[in-house]
């Protein structure tokens, strides 16, 4: 936005600086005249006859003082306001260098905490989070490159291949063509979801996380029995308010990670509702192998599947705890990713708490839920 050009604000702060000092001066000589006038000062015998003569002799006096305050004034000033808006001189810096694209820069104003400081350690909380964002983003955008080329490759390479078979023989070409564009079509469904929790395009009602945990168990379990994987449910009622496809999806993706990154043939994935306080809390925790904290703070970025880049038939398109990541901000919630001392992950979701619903009170007075264990419906 263009502005007209105006007085710099330390030329504004000494124009005043000096300018009350010299109202200040006024006053007391002022004060001081008056006061002669009288003929009485206390402590002071008569001194002048009639009030010219007193104008005469306090004039001059008053011309020195006045232009002695306004020197005074003006170099105090300038140089005290130069001193106070110091640091409003590093903040405005901070802000070009982040404005030409150098997030890096950090103010850290040293001394006491006051107001330019409040405003310096706020600005460089924002720039260590925009930082993060973009670093973020900028990840996020190279491995979804990556993603989506890799089908579009393969099914180049499988058209290729089937123009040149002179026999004519496709059915197995077909099918792996099928595959590739199915999953192709759940990368983006999946980004399409991402995008709808991130931009919160969606209508809040009352959920409770118990009910969509025994929901996600049942949907999940011919992939838990194939893989010899136990699912337990437990807990009592967990109301909150928000998306119910969102939450189930929230819950089928913990799950469905649980169920795949687990112990092949023994594994055990434990699912746990709560209330604790103000918050409806969703736990998933798992076996498997042990983890360290490095990896955990990046499993909830896109496309990152455990310990490396695999991809089976299980394992998803690679956006699973991102997707949760953003249904739980969705809900102004909270995502807390943690080792088990055994080995596996434990995933814990906290989102506001809700009153329950006239419609669920009977499902919610239920309070703990059996197992879902191997066999079981």
């Amino acid at each position: 936005m263009d502005r007209a050009p105006g007085l710099s604000v330390r030329l504004k702060l000494t124009l005043s600086y000096a300018g009350f000092l010299m109202l200040a001066g006024a006053v007391l000589l002022a004060a001081g005249y008056f006061s002669l006038s009288r003929g009485v000062h206390p402590g002071v015998i008569f001194l002048v006859q009639s009030h010219a003569a007193l104008l005469r002799y306090f004039a001059p006096i008053a011309a020195v003082v006045m232009a002695f305050l306004l020197v005074f004034g003006l170099l105090g000033g300038w140089l005290l306001a130069g001193r106070m808006l110091a640091p409003l001189t590093q903040i405005t810096d901070a802000t070009r260098a982040a404005a030409d694209g150098s997030l890096s820069h950090r103010i850290e104003l040293d001394g006491r905490q006051d107001e330019f400081r409040e405003l310096a350690d706020s600005f460089d909380t924002m720039l260590a989070r925009l930082e993060a964002h973009v670093a973020e983003q900028q990840r996020f955008a190279a491995n979804a490159s990556h993603e989506l080329r890799t089908p579009l490759a393969i099914t180049q390479t499988l058209l290729d291949v089937a123009r040149k078979d002179p026999a004519g023989t496709n059915g197995e070409l077909v099918d792996r063509l099928h595959a590739v564009n199915t999953r192709a079509i759940d990368l983006t469904e999946a980004l399409l979801l991402l995008s709808r929790a991130d931009q919160r395009s969606f209508t809040r009602e009352h959920v409770d996380l118990s009910l969509v945990a025994d929901e996600a168990a049942e949907t999940l379990f011919p992939l838990a029995e194939k893989r010899g994987v136990t699912v337990e449910t437990s807990g009592g009622a967990a109301p909150t308010i928000g998306a119910h496809a969102l939450l189930l999806q929230l819950t089928t993706n913990l799950l469905h990670n649980g169920i795949v990154h687990n112990l092949p043939g023994h594994g055990i994935v434990w699912i746990t509702s709560s209330t604790q306080g103000e918050s409806a809390v969703l736990t998933v925790e798992n076996t498997g192998d042990k983890l360290n904290p490095e990896l955990i703070a990046t499993l909830a970025e896109p496309f990152l599947r455990g310990t490396k880049r695999i991809r089976t038939d299980d394992a998803g398109v690679g956006l699973g705890l991102a997707i949760v990541k953003s249904i739980t901000q969705a809900h102004d919630g909270t995502l807390t990713l943690a080792p088990r001392p055994d080995g596996g992950l434990r995933v814990t979701v906290e989102v506001p708490a809700a009153p329950y619903a006239n419609t669920d009170t009977e499902a919610l007075s239920l309070g703990g839920r059996r197992p879902h264990n191997q066999g079981e419906t």
